[in-house]
């Protein structure tokens, strides 16, 4: 059965060196009011097919709210960007909101010389993000 949401899954190729990554990717489910998708470090290239499977599978159960952490996130490259920007669709399609949390001063630079900040809903930190998210069940 094909997967109902994340239209951008792929099978990632085997890394052409063994590295620590670049990114760190850590999801949190909260039953019924989100799941947090955790950014540490930089995303580029390289984990683009991480981040998108990632983010594809956090969608899957079509959460109340999809949260990103980029607290921790030391730099965004335009990989990053059009991999949250995908998502947005995905989530959007899917009845889902999402929410960019704590985007560190290079990151929120990004989005508003892209002007994506007008797209995505920004807020300061993840409880703020969570702050009002409906809970279900």
């Amino acid at each position: 059965m094909p997967d109902p949401v994340g239209s951008t899954r792929h099978d990632c190729p085997a890394p052409l060196r063994v590295l620590t990554p670049h990114l760190r990717i850590t999801t949190t489910k909260l039953p019924g009011t989100a799941v947090i998708v955790r950014l540490d470090g930089e995303a580029d290239q390289e984990d683009r097919c991480r981040l998108d499977n990632a983010l594809s599978r956090a969608l899957q159960d079509r959460p109340p709210r999809l949260v990103i952490d980029l607290a921790d996130q030391t730099f965004c490259y335009s990989v990053c960007l059009n991999a949250l920007l995908v998502a947005r669709l995905d989530a959007k399609a899917a009845g889902v909101e999402m929410v960019l949390a704590a985007p560190p001063p290079q990151t929120m630079r990004l989005l508003e010389v892209t002007g994506t900040d007008e797209v995505f809903t920004v807020r300061s930190s993840v409880r703020t993000a969570l702050a009002g998210a409906r809970e279900i069940g």
